[in-house]
């Protein structure tokens, strides 16, 4: 049909309707249609129901700067940035984008209308208002005098030679580049936003807002030149160093980013920590990494997987290059092509010369070490550039990705403590020096910081008690208790056992007739053990897994039958080397029960903890709650309730294929809260949303959840829980609604498949550990006291969300675990959950944490049969529940 100034012509009328007819509804005809059918309600975390009343007020400070907004009507415009070559390849160099888009603003100052960049450094760049141009295409030349890549040819040391064309070099000092650069306009979104994100009324553009800011702190310290990792940045300052051995240290930096809370807009800062390599020699470097005392000890191999990537400065012209591998032969059999004028013509002759002769003859300089070492390539895979390794340095803050030992990983822990106060200082000296205040960008937005911590009103709940042995009572007193003179609910007995000996230096005969005897005081009916089996001396320098295979064929040898217990004497303290081969060839090959410990001081208390250990791990049961004893626990005593935690472990960096391990700890023997289970499995790399809950294949569900759900049965009287309790942990506040969502509804289908007339009520709460949010004591040295409860101030502003200090934190900084409460279907008051959080959340968290890690070193190195590893699974549930009774 035609169409007149923009209107289509009017329809004829519809024809009349024939009597005795009813016409359908037009969203009935939708509802009956297949691929219209009603979907689920989306669900959304829910809204804080109040604030807890409970507790002894006490005032703290949180490490949140609070932040003045000023209203505007102004908006940030989103553009997406393009960076191109000359020759239309797209731009991909790290760290390139900054310096194109500085030179941008430098070279186009008055074409930009002088208008300030807020830039992440890859494809998003934020402007306050508009940019006057409605076509952003500019060309950009950088000139890099620190690069070294000044070959005729534009390729780096051209003509094969180590350092590119001479002359070249001396006649054009400066290497040139031209980008292509495109600000395409992708959104626009009202600063207003900030306020309302403020408000609580999070929406696309509040989140965004938030973003922006955030992309402006990590640009300004972007250009003091720090180290950005995510939200964290580091200085390369000497003092923020922590040698961790084997060329890797710890780098002391700092976290800050802008969050809404009840007090309006704030900005946390927190110390942070990264690994970096060891700036210098390249050669003191891959020493310390393979831990050798000579160059001719070096594995090359080893030395080109760490290496690689790495960027190093060359002398004597001090340039810069990206490592991507070492020469096949040593420096001085490494041939290359050099080209030399010949006086005669004025042509150019091509020479055969090692690398090691044209820098000693050409270049005049003395090589002291590297003429039987490979060199470092720093070329191109098919044009390579040589350099000696001894004119190679590494330079400062490049982070280290691979996996950490486990003396690294505990050293790094050792040397990042800090208590509070010195980490108060820290954090006002870090804000100071960073000088927000100066930045444009903010400035423009109408932001300003406080300079002072912010005042948060806190509460001290009560410390549960508990119940040991013969109805006594055990008062924990500073998050702590012990079973001096107590004796334990259920005790085990310890027999068909053995002793293992790594080369600790110890009586052993003394250390097993005092544990024996520690043993009858607390009721525990403990056996002398079969024999003790002592290592090979001339196997203490062996491979860690041929002294371990070597005592199994001792035990094997020796033994009439397989051992239910192991007691094992390590050399080092509890992370040595022989720890985790152990443990694996134990539980996930054996399903032997296997008890650690290092006797370097041994006495009565620290042989009672070990006996709380083992008397857990061989099905005793050291204390129980108070309240388990009543019942007394709201809503959870009265009605079959079932508790599960879960989470997701990944492999460690650099291990980016292994197999993620999805963990589930789940409560049995209801109304008991003390007894628990554990499943594992294994999904796929990377994967945080867990994808094993539900797995329906036929009539049978190989899911994690049915396991956990018909055990409860079992144990419970055969009851199913009318109340599913999950604590999830591990994600962030970004993934919520895929938790409330996708795993909240793979667990009700769980339940479906069992009985489909069954419905339990849910609550979902997830815990975080890894945020930044400290509170501390004014005026006090001490950590803030266990049992503390925040809600106000520094809290989510719409959301349902607190803070608790559940632990004494003996050393360091407490970190509270924060707490979002998703979905509540059971009801439970502020008061009620916190109180029940604190007799058992932090105990199945850490239950859950220790289970799955443990887990994954199993199941990623040797991938055992399922039930090896629930077998490992429901050890590491009973080793932490005697732990966590000390």
């Amino acid at each position: 049909m035609d169409a007149h100034d923009g209107e289509a012509d009017e329809l004829p009328p519809p024809p009349p309707i024939p009597p005795n007819v009813v016409p359908i509804k037009a969203d009935g005809v939708e509802s009956e249609s297949p691929a219209n059918k009603p979907t689920k309600p989306k669900r959304f975390p829910m809204a804080r129901p109040g604030l807890g009343k409970k507790g002894q007020p006490i005032q703290l400070l949180a490490n949140h700067y609070k932040v003045s907004v000023k209203s505007t009507e102004e908006f940030f415009f989103h553009y997406n940035v393009v960076l191109k070559y000359e020759d239309d390849r797209l731009a991909d160099g790290k760290g390139v984008g900054r310096k194109v888009i500085d030179k941008l603003q430098q070279t186009y100052q008055s074409e930009l209308s002088n208008k300030d960049f807020a830039y992440d450094g890859e494809k998003s760049l934020f402007t306050i208002g508009a940019l006057p141009q409605v076509t952003n295409e500019f060309t950009v030349v950088l000139e890099d005098g620190g690069s070294g890549k000044t070959a005729a040819n534009g390729s780096p040391g051209g003509n094969d030679s180590p350092g590119g064309g001479d002359r070249k070099r001396v006649r054009r000092s400066y290497q040139t580049k031209t980008f292509k650069v495109e600000l395409c306009f992708a959104a626009k979104i009202p600063m207003s936003a900030i306020a309302q994100a403020i408000r609580g009324q999070e929406s696309e553009n509040s989140q965004e807002a938030l973003r922006v800011l955030d992309i402006i702190l990590r640009q300004h310290s972007a250009k003091q030149g720090c180290l950005l990792v995510r939200q964290s940045f580091f200085h390369n300052n000497p003092n923020n160093f922590v040698d961790l051995g084997g060329g890797v240290m710890g780098c002391r930096g700092f976290h800050s980013s802008f969050r809404g809370t009840q007090s309006g807009l704030s900005l946390n800062i927190d110390v942070s920590t990264t690994m970096i390599v060891k700036p210098g020699p390249v050669i003191d470097f891959l020493l310390a990494n393979q831990k050798v005392d000579h160059p001719n000890k070096i594995d090359w191999q080893k030395a080109k997987r760490a290496l690689k990537n790495l960027r190093v400065k060359t002398i004597p012209a001090n340039s810069e290059f990206k490592i991507i591998g070492l020469s096949d032969r040593n420096c001085n059999e490494q041939m290359f092509s050099l080209r030399q004028r010949n006086d005669n013509n004025g042509d150019s002759d091509a020479v055969e010369i090692t690398v090691y002769d044209y820098f000693v003859k050409n270049k005049g300089m003395d090589l002291r070490y590297s003429d039987n070492l490979p060199c470092i390539n720093v070329g191109r895979p098919k044009r390579p550039t040589y350099f000696p390794i001894e004119l190679c340095s590494l330079i400062p803050l490049q982070r280290y990705t691979k996996a950490l030992s486990t003396l690294q990983r505990s050293s790094l822990v050792e040397k990042s403590r800090q208590k509070p106060q010195e980490r108060m200082s820290v954090l006002n000296d870090a804000l100071k020096r960073s000088n927000y205040d100066s930045d444009p960008m903010l400035r423009a937005s109408g932001i300003s910081i406080a300079q002072n911590f912010t005042q948060v009103e806190g509460r001290i709940l009560q410390a549960p008690k508990l119940k040991a042995g013969n109805g006594d009572d055990i008062f924990p007193r500073n998050g702590r208790w012990n079973f001096n003179n107590k004796k334990l609910i259920q005790t085990c007995s310890v027999d068909k056992w053995a002793v293992v000996n790594f080369s600790a230096r110890c009586d052993v005969r003394s250390l097993i007739r005092d544990l024996i005897r520690n043993a009858a005081a607390k009721g525990i009916q403990m056996d002398e053990p079969f024999d003790v089996f002592e290592e090979n001396p001339s196997l203490r320098r062996a491979p860690v897994s041929r002294r371990v295979d070597d005592m199994f064929e001792q035990i094997k040898s020796k033994l009439p039958g397989a051992p239910k217990f192991l007691l094992c004497l390590l050399p080092e303290r509890k992370n040595c080397e022989v720890y985790g081969p152990w443990k694996r060839k134990c539980l996930a090959e054996f399903g032997i029960v296997t008890q650690c410990l290092a006797p370097q001081r041994v006495n009565d208390q620290y042989l009672l903890n070990v006996l709380l250990k083992i008397n857990a791990k061989l099905g005793g049961m050291n204390s129980l709650l108070q309240v388990e004893a009543s019942p007394a626990i709201p809503l959870v005593s009265n009605r079959p309730t079932i508790i599960l935690g879960m989470d997701v472990s990944h492999g460690q960096p650099g291990q980016s294929d292994r197999p993620s391990i999805a963990a589930v700890v789940s409560s049995r023997q209801w109304p008991l809260i003390s007894k628990y289970r554990a499943s594992v499995h294994t999904q796929s790399p990377k994967l945080e949303m867990m994808s094993s809950l539900f797995k329906p294949r036929g009539t049978e569900d190989d899911g994690l959840i049915r396991e956990s759900l018909i055990d409860f049965y079992t144990s419970s009287g055969k009851r199913k829980p009318d109340q599913v309790i999950i604590f999830r942990d591990g994600v962030s506040e970004s993934q919520f609604t895929q938790v409330i969502n996708i795993e909240l509804d793979q667990i009700i289908e769980a339940c479906k498949f069992l009985d489909e007339k069954w419905s339990p009520k849910f609550t979902l709460i997830v815990a975080q550990k890894n945020h930044h949010t400290k509170f501390f004591q004014a005026g006090s040295p001490d950590n803030v006291p266990p049992g503390t409860i925040v809600d106000k101030q520094v809290c989510h502003p719409r959301n349902y969300d607190f803070y608790m200090c559940a632990h004494a934190g003996m050393i360091g900084t407490t970190r509270p675990t924060h707490y979002h409460v998703l979905h509540d279907e059971i009801g439970f008051s502020p008061d009620d959950l916190q109180e029940l959080l604190l007799r058992f959340a932090m105990p199945i968290l850490l239950l859950l944490r220790w289970e799955h890690s443990s887990s994954l070193r199993i199941c990623q190195t040797h991938h055992p049969a399922k039930e090896a590893i629930h077998l490992w699974g429901a050890y590491r549930c009973l080793s932490f529940l005697a732990s966590m009774r000390k």
